[in-house]
């Protein structure tokens, strides 16, 4: 009769070190990790997003528009084109944000490009 025992040597816990650059605000729809910014200064950027609500529901919202354009006239431009809901929401941070239900990203560029609104190398479009 033999009795094996194993002594194991225990275990070295390692902690990761607290990167303080992992606590920034990001966006986690970004595509471009290393120059994210949620800021409203974005250089005249234009922000289209996708926000995942509960289930199968999505939320697109669309932020740096310029000062010059009619807000409420274009989300009613968007209403009645894509057949989708809205409403345009004050944002401490960004400014005015305009909120489609749905994802409607690419309709919203195209829109913007197509009535001659914004340049397309000035639209950041984001999410999966």
């Amino acid at each position: 009769f033999f009795c094996f025992f194993s002594f194991s040597q225990p275990k070295l816990h390692r902690f990761m070190s607290l990167d303080l650059e992992n606590l920034r605000a990001k966006d986690p729809f970004n595509d471009d990790w290393e120059s994210d910014d949620v800021s409203a200064s974005t250089g005249g950027l234009v922000h289209i997003r996708i926000q995942q609500r509960n289930g199968r529901k999505t939320l697109t919202t669309c932020q740096g528009i310029p000062e010059q354009f009619d807000l409420p006239r274009i989300l009613k431009a968007f209403k009645k084109k894509f057949c989708t809901n809205g409403n345009i929401v004050q944002d401490p941070e960004l400014g005015k944000v305009i909120q489609c239900q749905g994802d409607q990203r690419e309709k919203i560029k195209s829109f913007l490009v197509s009535e001659g609104m914004i340049e397309a190398s000035k639209i950041k479009v984001h999410g999966f």
